[in-house]
């Protein structure tokens, strides 16, 4: 994700009067994301490619390129679906098992259902107010990776509604500020890091969301600042190290 911010970013300020031409503002990304697409579904981390794409799709368009490209590209990715389920077959059962979990998580309450089932139980015990910072119940041995993956349901659980909407607020209000520096950063590509950095937390952080209310199927993905992980963090601040430093070089003109 880090890098392909950083190579996305160098690519646009060098070519940004040439993206929307198919050379210049499409096959150099079309050909970055779709080495990375399968890589990713080889893992296989259908979440992860998902992320990506979309933070590439974000500094495309920022950048310039044509929107008559992104729907060519949306035709070829559903080719690309298409090719991916015949030539890797494993992932059919993997995809089937996590859509009949999303669309009722209580037919296999044991099995893949269960971790949903004790997020939402988490979620739902909170209430207003919470429990208390501490006080989960669901934490102890209930709601699998209380630490990372389900780390919201946690907070929901401690405190409630108001806590979680004080969470979300958070990630929003960080979106803010870095669209405002990216509009009055120094050069073309310093606004794009900007862009790319916030615009990659705020996804991560919509997906784990939805995830952990079973908006949408379960994938492992972390939420950005709150789930456990020593290099996920790391990475996270220095890309917030370089949003400021964008924002104090701005500052300073």
């Amino acid at each position: 994700k880090f890098a392909v911010v950083l190579v996305f970013s160098h690519i646009i300020s060098l070519n940004h009067d040439r993206m929307h031409s198919f050379a210049g503002g499409v096959l150099p990304f079309g050909l970055i994301l779709g080495v990375v697409t399968v890589l990713m579904l080889l893992e296989p981390h259908l979440s992860g490619t998902l992320l990506i794409l979309s933070i590439g799709a974000v500094l495309m368009f920022v950048g310039g390129t044509g929107l008559q490209w992104f729907g060519l590209a949306g035709g070829l990715g559903v080719g690309a679906i298409a090719a991916a389920v015949l030539a890797l077959p494993e992932l059919v059962p993997y995809a089937t098992d996590r859509l009949a979990s999303w669309r009722d998580p209580f037919a296999d309450p044991l099995g893949e259902g269960h971790q949903t089932i004790q997020s939402l139980y988490a979620i739902a015990s909170g209430g207003l107010a919470g429990l208390g910072l501490g006080n989960s119940r669901q934490k102890y041995l209930y709601v699998p990776e209380p630490q990372n993956d389900f780390i919201f349901s946690i907070l929901c659980e401690e405190l409630g509604f108001l806590g979680a909407a004080l969470a979300v607020a958070l990630f929003l209000a960080l979106l803010l500020r870095g669209m405002s520096i990216a509009i009055r950063a120094r050069d073309k590509f310093g606004a794009l890091l900007a862009v790319g950095f916030v615009v990659q937390v705020v996804l991560q952080a919509i997906l784990n969301i939805a995830v952990v209310t079973n908006t949408i199927p379960n994938t492992g993905i972390s939420l950005p600042f709150f789930s456990s992980g020593g290099t996920s963090l790391l990475m996270l601040l220095g890309e917030m190290g370089i949003v400021l430093s964008v924002s104090r070089q701005t500052d300073a003109v």
